[in-house]
C-alpha cells in the first residue's frame, strides 16, 4: 500500500526536518519546500499529495498567497503554521479554506495527531463522494468525472458546476441561485459566465451533456435520459 504524501512548506530547514521526521515516523511520505514558489509547483507537478503542512511567513510568496492558488483548484487539507496568535490570521485562515491553525512553538506529537484526525475525516467523506448520474461518475475526493467508463477533463468550475447539478438533479436552478452556490460570494461578475461553463461542459461530457437542460428565462436543470 503506497504511503499517503504531505507536503510540508517552511523556510526554515530546522522546522521542516522537526516535522518531517514525526511524520516519517508515523508512516507518511514527505516532501518539502522552502518558499511558497516552490510549494505551488511541487504541488501541481505532483497529483498524490493527501495534505499540506504551510508556514505563513515565507520569501517569494507567503501562506496566505499559496493557499489562495491552491483553493483555487483543489480542497486538499490545509495546515497553517505562524509564529503569530493573532486572531485576525486564524480568522483570514479560515476564509481561505485553512482546515486547522497551529501556532508556533507547537508540540510535533499534536501536529502529527491533527493530522491523522483530519486524514480520517477527509477519508470518511470521500468514500461517499462519489456519486453517478446517466452514466457519469463523479469522485469529488479525487476530483475526476468519467462518462460511461471514460475520463472526462474538467477545469475546477466545470467540475464544481457538474457536482452541483448532478446533486440537486431534477430540479429547476435559477442562474442567480447556481452562482451563489457554485462561484459563492467572492464573485461578482453577472450571470452570462454560467451560460459559458454550461456550454463548455456540455461539449466535453459529449452526448451526456444533453442531460443539462436550459429553462428559458430562468436558468438550468439536470435530468437523466430515461
Amino acid at each position: 500500500m503506497d504511503k499517503v504524501k504531505i507536503m510540508v512548506v517552511d523556510d526554515e530547514s530546522r522546522m521542516r526536518k522537526l516535522v518531517r521526521d514525526f511524520l516519517t515516523k508515523s508512516g507518511y511520505e514527505v516532501v518539502e519546500a522552502a518558499d511558497g514558489a516552490e510549494a505551488v509547483d511541487l504541488f501541481f507537478a505532483q497529483n498524490d499529495i493527501a495534505l499540506i503542512i504551510l508556514d505563513v511567513m515565507m520569501p517569494k510568496m507567503d501562506g496566505w498567497q499559496v493557499c489562495r492558488e491552491i483553493r483555487e483548484y483543489s480542497k486538499v487539507p490545509i495546515i497553517m503554521l505562524t509564529a503569530k496568535s493573532d486572531e485576525r490570521d486564524e480568522l483570514q485562515g479560515f476564509e481561505l479554506g485553512v482546515d486547522e491553525y497551529i501556532s508556533k512553538p507547537f508540540s510535533p506529537k499534536i501536529l502529527v495527531a491533527r493530522v491523522e484526525a483530519i486524514l480520517r475525516r477527509t477519508s470518511q467523506h470521500s468514500a461517499s463522494e462519489v456519486i453517478e448520474a446517466g452514466g457519469i461518475v463523479i469522485d469529488k475526493a479525487a476530483h475526476s468525472v468519467s462518462v460511461d467508463g471514460s475520463p472526462v477533463e474538467l477545469s475546477y468550475k466545470e467540475f464544481e458546476l457538474l457536482t452541483y447539478f448532478v446533486e440537486n438533479k431534477g430540479l429547476a436552478l435559477s442562474r442567480e441561485k447556481i452562482l451563489n452556490s457554485v462561484w459563492n460570494y467572492d464573485y461578482f461578475g453577472d450571470a452570462r459566465t454560467i451560460d459559458t461553463h454550461v456550454k463548455k461542459l456540455r461539449s466535453k461530457l459529449g452526448k451526456s451533456g444533453d442531460m443539462i437542460k436550459t429553462i428559458w428565462g430562468l436558468g438550468y436543470k439536470f435530468e437523466e435520459e430515461s
